[in-house]
């Protein structure tokens, strides 16, 4: 397994990124300015976009495996990974995500807390109903994961 930071070409993966979040113009608003990821095992697997918050914060906007490899570990390797690179200029990294029970539980199988709630973000945000499944995603849940802590899955 290789994990690869890309720094050219982002939209090269955007048949990826489409699988996390499925509206372009919405991956446009931080692909360029986000630090992108992609992990390979053999071929590539997972790809990740974190952007810089602030000065303490970075947040996880985006993270993708193909179908045919999800729930082989991938994703939590890449996650794993991002809290390792950003653990020593950040204190602590975001995620958003819509209210799914399945991805919440994953996030928090990975060491992410809930922290707060945006209400209407896709029926604001997006131009037509976002679904996971069948539930159609209203408002965006953000998990949160410090950094210092020395626990990392």
């Amino acid at each position: 397994m290789q994990i690869k930071k890309i720094t050219d070409n982002k939209k090269q993966f955007l048949d990826l990124l489409l699988l996390a979040d499925e509206q372009e113009e919405m991956i446009d608003k931080y692909l360029d300015n986000g630090d992108m990821f992609a992990l390979y095992d053999g071929d590539l697997k997972t790809i990740c976009v974190v952007e810089l918050t602030d000065d303490e914060t970075c947040e996880l906007k985006n993270i993708a495996t193909y179908e045919k490899y999800q729930g082989k570990g991938y994703a939590r390797a890449l996650i794993k990974f991002i809290f390792d690179f950003y653990k020593d200029d950040y204190k602590k990294i975001l995620v958003g995500t819509g209210e799914t029970p399945e991805i919440i539980s994953f996030y928090q199988g990975c060491g992410f807390e809930l922290s707060h709630r945006v209400e209407n973000f896709f029926t604001d945000n997006y131009d037509h109903p976002i679904f996971e499944g069948d539930i159609q995603l209203v408002d965006m849940i953000y998990l949160k994961k410090e950094l210092s802590t020395q626990e990392i899955f």
